[in-house]
């Protein structure tokens, strides 16, 4: 019974939050707000797609930011080119999805730190590449920004967020994801009991990048000017991670609360100290991992449960046998 009463009001807390986002630009005018919650929006989409594979397929993909920065150029490209934003979105986040087919199957074939540099070495080869052959800056020409307007930007991100946060949601509840919890626990093991681990990998892989993808084609409709090499920054991979180990790894809710407090507490420190803000963010995010290893979510849940020790990923569904 108590575990159905936490379902509910688990479920009606995200009915709530669900509305008050909705009903943000109708609520406020101010720009600045509706900018901040955007970003919110994206970062959090961002960290849940990595999250569908490094927190419930326990695979540290570093290379993010390939995926995110070819869902934005691609997504860019076509609608400054004349396309619907609806078909370049969709054109975007199939680039993406079509290139973690690709990049998913050799780099999957290596394990631990090995899939980690992989990953971060196919991103890198398209920051450079993307780099030197589109080395100008994109703009948005005068008759989009005419009628450049941030709410249905947000709308779209916060779309996205609702859609990338239903897999996660899902991967909790099905037999896939508890493939993936058995995978993530012990590849050895989850074979022995009939799972795939490569299938499972895979296509977690796949639907990974297919939602940092739609992130990336997000923020192409986003930036009034865009260096096209800077869409696969770094920094789209690992402030991301970041996010979902301060949230909570493996959790549905982690990236949402990660995201607003990364980009509060970074807003306030960046205004206060200037470039040094980078330092003390740092030691913040040390302090705090080290504090709660298990994120905001699992401190959170130790305080509705005192006695439970370690941190711990949300409730895995019962073992899953077979692809």
């Amino acid at each position: 019974m108590s575990g159905r009463r936490a379902e509910l009001g688990t479920a009606c807390g995200a009915a709530a939050a669900a509305g008050a986002l909705a009903l943000l630009p109708s609520a406020t005018h101010n720009q600045a707000v509706l900018g901040w919650a955007f970003l919110v929006c994206l970062y959090a989409a961002l960290a849940q797609s990595w999250n569908l594979l490094g927190g419930f397929a326990g695979q540290v993909n570093l290379g993010l930011a390939a995926f995110f920065g070819l869902g934005a150029l691609v997504t860019r490209d076509l609608w400054l080119g004349g396309a619907s934003p609806g078909a370049s979105l969709a054109a975007g986040t199939a680039a993406a999805a079509a290139t973690g087919a690709v990049v998913g199957g050799p780099c999957l074939r290596l394990r631990g730190p090995y899939f980690a540099i992989g990953t971060l070495a196919v991103a890198e080869i398209l920051r450079i590449t993307v780099g030197n052959a589109l080395p100008n800056v994109s703009s948005l020409p005068t008759r989009i920004l005419t009628s450049y307007a941030l709410a249905p930007r947000y709308y779209l991100a916060l779309g996205v967020l609702a859609a990338v946060t239903a897999a996660a949601w899902w991967l909790t509840r099905s037999r896939f994801g508890g493939g993936l919890a058995a995978v993530r626990e012990d590849e050895g093991v989850a074979e022995a009991i009939g799972v795939h681990a490569f299938r499972h990998k895979f296509a977690a892989f796949i639907l990974s990048a297919l939602f940092a993808g739609a992130a990336g084609g997000t923020y192409g409709f986003y930036q009034l000017s865009l260096y096209p090499s800077s869409a696969f920054d770094p920094l789209w991979t690992f402030d991301p991670l970041l996010i979902v180990y301060l949230g909570g790894i493996g959790t549905v809710a982690g990236p949402l609360v990660g995201a607003a407090f990364f980009l509060l507490l970074r807003e306030a420190l960046s205004l206060r100290l200037g470039d040094f803000h980078l330092l003390v963010f740092g030691a913040l995010f040390l302090v705090v991992v080290i504090a709660l290893p298990g994120g905001f979510m699992e401190a959170l849940r130790s305080l509705r449960t005192p006695g439970r020790n370690g941190p711990a990923l949300d409730e895995d569904p019962e073992a899953a046998a077979g692809p």
